[in-house]
């Protein structure tokens, strides 16, 4: 409990540090937020009103301030494009997020476990070079590239897909694979290298030694000491997932909170902006707390301090 109090004291440190370096980037963007909500046509008195309207008329340590003072009380504010409350926005686009990472995750650990425990056993051979080569090859393509070709083939040549827009599993299935699968050739690497290194080890000899099987070797003895990497870039990149995708989101249509955060930087919705960046901070350091109590889970031997 004494580490548990301590990390979250910590993490409301961070997260008061995200959002005062956010606050400062985006008021150094040039661009008028009040022209974006009245558009180019307005004269200077409708800007003014709106300047005022939005708080836009007063200090940066005033507005700072002022959105500290709403975000204690549970108040994110309120979208300067549509007038919506920030927190509704962001609990609309969340569901379509989290489908689209936990979708996405599924695919990688399948892909990652499948490949590592494929080719460890194979160190230094023809096949582990081979799927070497071809691992490099995947991970070298760009994600919004990959995702505009399996778009032309599977969705516009083949009529396979949907070519954009969520709503059913054929929509998820795209941008799930996109992701999925470029993420899932990391991990077969990662858990590859693990696993060699785990292989050599005294305690795997003696478990040799005793007579068990390879599949069991690997699948329990190897795999559970092999995994604490694994585990910290699953738990990095479940974070990044739930942040939004903002390229895999744009290029699918993908009504997320990637996709969100992309036009309101291009229309300069300061609420938005912060509140996308406050629950991906959220994200990232409550996943960071859930990996490392895992580690105690995967590994006794760990202790928290």
């Amino acid at each position: 409990m004494r580490y548990l109090i301590g990390r979250l004291a910590w993490a409301l440190v961070i997260l008061l540090c995200a959002t005062w370096i956010t606050f400062g980037i985006v008021f150094l963007v040039p661009g008028d937020p009040a022209r974006v909500v009245a558009g180019p046509r307005a004269d200077a008195a409708t800007l003014a009103a709106i300047r005022h309207e939005l708080g836009l008329d007063r200090s940066l340590p005033a507005q700072y301030g002022r959105y500290l003072w709403r975000l204690a009380r549970g108040d994110l504010g309120r979208s300067y494009a549509n007038r919506q409350p920030v927190a509704a926005t962001l609990a609309r686009c969340l569901p379509a997020t989290a489908t689209l990472a936990a979708a996405s995750l599924a695919i990688a650990l399948v892909v990652g476990l499948a490949g590592g425990l494929a080719t460890a056993p194979f160190a230094g051979r023809f096949v582990d070079r081979a799927a070497l080569v071809c691992s490099l090859a995947i991970l070298s393509a760009p994600v919004f590239w990959f995702g505009m070709i399996a778009l032309y083939w599977l969705g516009f040549r083949w009529r396979l897909v949907p070519l954009g827009g969520a709503g059913t599993l054929r929509h998820l299935l795209l941008p799930a694979l996109v992701l999925g699968v470029g993420t899932g050739v990391y991990y077969a690497r990662l858990l590859h290298t693990s696993l060699r290194d785990v292989l050599t080890l005294d305690y795997m000899r003696a478990a040799r030694a005793r007579g068990v099987g390879p599949v069991r070797l690997l699948a329990v003895h190897a795999l559970r000491n092999a995994a604490l990497p694994l585990l910290t870039i699953v738990g990095l990149d479940f974070a990044a997932l739930m942040n939004g995708v903002v390229l895999t989101e744009t290029v699918f249509h993908w009504p997320g909170l990637g996709r969100l955060a992309f036009d309101a930087v291009l229309a300069l919705d300061v609420p938005i902006i912060m509140g996308t960046v406050l629950l991906g901070a959220a994200f990232v350091v409550v996943t960071n707390l859930v990996v490392d109590l895992l580690y105690r889970i995967v590994d006794p031997r760990i202790r928290l301090g």
